[in-house]
């Protein structure tokens, strides 16, 4: 790799982090706008709020991971360091102490898929979706069994082992739509699915709050 590209990729992983792709289609269509409140519920180490943080968003965050949460703090200390470090959160999704309806944009990435059963599930979904105001962005990827439904074992409820060998609560089509009606939203965008080589699945679904 040449000196120039690495000095671009640099600048790139600075800017943007690892960003989902689909996240950064939202930003790109206007969707996040500068000003906007953002909660990122299971946020890991941060690696979808770089951006947001440099770019003066006001962001909060929860996970379970006590390390993560020190790792989303420092790199809030590291690029906005006006933002209040109190605002990431050590506490499950479906607990979290943030107040209902406080939030323009609520993202879940990579998370809901490791609920442990059907009421798992709906509690980390309701602890993320009341933190969104009316008209708000629920921006959620998640693992399904689009396009590989012939290709995952059932294991117990939702739960399914994948060709990746990985164990995994799946959701499929209906049951997103089924969940967007009782939710109380309307899609923003038709469902996209990313297989991978046959051996896992990722939806990407984009509601908003109200109708």
């Amino acid at each position: 790799m040449s000196y120039d590209r690495r000095i671009h990729m640099s600048t790139l992983r600075s800017q943007f982090g690892q960003i989902d792709i689909y996240l950064f289609d939202q930003l790109l269509r206007g969707r996040i706008l500068p000003g906007m409140r953002i909660f990122d519920a299971g946020c890991g180490s941060g690696r979808n709020l770089v951006y947001l943080l440099r770019e003066g968003y006001e962001v909060f965050g929860v996970d379970s991971d006590p390390e993560a949460i020190a790792a989303t703090r420092a790199l809030s200390v590291a690029v906005a360091p006006a933002l209040p470090t109190g605002n990431f959160h050590v506490e499950p999704i479906e607990a979290t102490s943030f107040p209902d309806a406080f939030v323009d944009v609520a993202i879940s990435s990579a998370v809901l898929h490791f609920a442990r059963d059907d009421a798992h599930f709906a509690s980390m979904l309701h602890g993320t979706w009341r933190t969104l105001r009316e008209g708000g962005l629920f921006f959620c990827r998640l693992a399904s069994s689009i396009g590989i439904e012939d290709r995952v074992e059932r294991m117990a409820g939702q739960r399914f082992l994948l060709p990746d060998h990985s164990e995994h609560y799946l959701v499929n089509e209906s049951r997103l739509l089924e969940l967007t009606n009782q939710l109380g939203g309307h899609l923003l965008d038709p469902l996209k699915t990313t297989i991978v080589q046959n051996q896992r699945s990722m939806t990407t679904w984009v509601v908003r709050k109200g109708n």
